[in-house]
């Protein structure tokens, strides 16, 4: 459980730290620790057509928003960040909650906060 609050903890003042960029940013946002802890803005919420930020948190497992095909490439661009810190742009196909797809240009990076480590997107329609 104290993994949990600490986790909890970790991804609210990464984002305080980050808020400007999230607010101000004409791309759609994530950052993401685990499937549990992460954090988007407004952006990206409703370019997957999600109410808000919020309810995009109640997804599981984010990866399922991203099409079956493209889905290697995130994880590679995710392991490459983590294990080397390498930031990535990749093209990755979105699945609508609503229906229908979106094709974007992702920039990810290596993003680290009180020592831990996040990957932060950023990202574009194409």
């Amino acid at each position: 459980m104290e993994k949990h609050i600490h986790h909890d903890e970790l991804i609210t003042g990464a984002y305080d730290q980050l808020h400007g960029i999230f607010e101000e940013s004409d791309q759609a946002i994530y950052l993401y620790l685990d499937d549990t802890h992460k954090v988007c803005n407004k952006k990206f919420s409703r370019m997957l057509g999600y109410e808000s930020p919020e309810k995009w948190l109640e997804v599981e497992e984010m990866i399922l928003d991203v099409d079956e095909k493209h889905r290697e490439r995130l994880v590679n661009a995710y392991q490459a960040a983590m294990d080397k810190m390498i930031g990535s742009s990749i093209q990755l196909q979105w699945h609508k909650k609503s229906g229908g797809a979106i094709m974007t240009n992702v920039i990810l990076v290596p993003y680290i906060y009180e020592g831990h480590l996040f990957a932060l997107h950023f990202i574009s329609k194409i």
